[in-house]
């Protein structure tokens, strides 16, 4: 008992009985201090990138993201690009380790481009979810470490409907449809709860939104969550440094330029103060 006792003790302290809970598991075996010690910036030189957001609006999806990339309190990039095309079908908003998360997004194209090259049909939504799932799971070791976690944001258009969909993920790779819109990254809290307020009582929720109106919000939100997150790039028109914008319809996809982008802040952000 005795020995017990001091094993636990030197593992971290006395923790309640396996409840199934994830963080109870970690605690068990010790990875709980390693975890929480990587998240106060004791491993450095991992870049995490912030902050993403999709939403519908009236021809299909926005997704957008800032270009900063941190390191505990470091800014490592202003260029990140954290909006990835996927088989010219998806796209993957990355919130995390820009590292873990491109290797995922090659895989995951490179899967896709396979399947259908050896099946001669494309891959279903679900078969796209999937995978990207698995891809997460088996980056797990890396999020429990705390330096290469990815939490991320799927966009992608169902190949039976045309439908275009928003899907969140968890690091352990649990998938859940966001109906109107997703958020993801550190910047997430405002943005959340403006798009929530936006859809539940503005005089037209997001899915009536015109391109040119669904662009004018995702440079405000972003310019919002940079106010009160230092992780968050923002939008800043003098260095210029633009965000990433993409938008995908059931027949297209295109990517907002940064000469669009600024004549619209220029004309519609900057005009109402």
């Amino acid at each position: 008992m005795l020995a017990l006792r001091i094993d636990k003790e030197e593992r971290g302290g006395f923790f309640p009985p396996n409840t199934g809970y994830f963080p109870d598991l970690l605690k068990q075996d010790g990875s709980y201090r390693q975890m929480r010690i990587h998240e106060k910036g004791s491993v450095s030189g991992a870049a995490h990138g912030t902050t993403i957001l999709a939403f519908h609006f009236r021809d299909g999806v926005l997704v957008a993201g800032d270009r900063r990339a941190t390191a505990s309190n470091r800014i490592m990039s202003n260029r990140v690009d954290k909006v990835l095309e996927i088989d010219d079908s998806a796209l993957l908003a990355i919130s995390g380790s820009p590292a873990m998360a491109l290797e995922m997004a090659r895989v995951l194209d490179h899967s896709l481009k396979f399947y259908r090259r050896s099946q001669l049909t494309e891959i279903s939504l679900e078969g796209k979810v999937r995978i990207l799932a698995q891809l997460l799971k088996e980056n797990l070791p890396m999020a429990v470490e705390g330096i290469g976690a990815v939490v991320p944001l799927f966009v992608a258009r169902d190949p039976a409907s045309g439908a275009v969909r928003i899907y969140f993920y968890d690091i352990l790779g649990a998938h859940f449809e966001g109906v109107e819109f997703s958020v993801g990254g550190s910047g997430s809290p405002e943005v959340q709860g403006i798009l929530r307020y936006l859809d539940r009582w503005n005089p037209r929720p997001l899915r009536e939104m015109s391109r040119e109106e669904a662009i004018v919000l995702s440079l405000r939100l972003l310019e919002t969550a940079s106010y009160f997150d230092s992780a968050t790039g923002g939008v800043d028109s003098q260095d210029p440094i633009w965000p990433v914008i993409k938008l995908l319809t059931p027949g297209t996809l295109e990517t907002v330029d940064e000469r669009t982008m600024a004549e619209i802040y220029r004309n519609e952000v900057m005009r109402v103060r």
